[in-house]
């Protein structure tokens, strides 16, 4: 098993300065940015050094990951405005992009290895989370149109309702004998 990166040893809050930067200068000086990275590591007493070619490397997979992040963030948004989930998908945003996030994470390490690398095991788990997420997304599917179809049942008998509260206002203002009235029921609300 090869050693691991010398960017993956970084602790969380001087990674997430780095993806920060990057994000905010285009993914591009690297150098500078290096610079600022090893400063930052030296003044917090860290004896670990990041260089230019490592710091490119990483930002080219994050800057890969970010696209993929936004494209399906744009793509999530229309499709959630277009259906009018907007509430529900901000409950379940979080979990949702945390699966993604760790789906994406341990692919590209799969992608990375050489056939005699990857143990079937690890495919098999990856394949299975990978499967549980969309099935969970069908489900979740099924019960929101489960749900627009009780609503739609709910506003179509409450519009009956408010339509025979007013039919027999108007037989019992218009005098109508019970004949006419039942005939006017029959035919208005499909009554017997």
């Amino acid at each position: 098993m090869p050693p691991p990166r010398k960017i993956n040893l970084l602790p969380a809050e001087q990674l997430e300065w780095v993806k920060t930067t990057l994000k905010s200068s285009g993914f591009s000086g690297y150098e500078q940015i290096a610079e600022a990275l090893n400063e930052r590591l030296q003044a917090e007493g860290l004896g670990l050094t990041i260089g230019k070619s490592a710091l490119h490397s990483f930002g080219k997979e994050y800057a890969h990951f970010v696209r993929y992040q936004e494209e399906a963030s744009a793509w999530a948004a229309d499709w959630l405005n277009e259906n009018g989930l907007e509430d529900e998908a901000q409950r379940h945003n979080v979990l949702f992009q945390m699966v993604t996030t760790l789906a994406f994470k341990v692919m590209q390490a799969k992608m990375a290895k050489n056939g005699e690398e990857i143990d079937a095991k690890e495919l098999h788990f990856l394949g299975r989370m990978l499967k549980d997420v969309m099935s969970s997304s069908g489900i979740r599917q099924k019960l929101l149109a489960d749900e627009r179809k009780r609503i739609s049942e709910e506003a179509a008998l409450a519009e009956r309702k408010r339509i025979a509260d007013e039919l027999e206002s108007v037989v019992s203002e218009g005098g109508l004998t019970d004949e006419r009235a039942k005939w006017l029921r029959k035919r208005v609300l499909g009554e017997a």
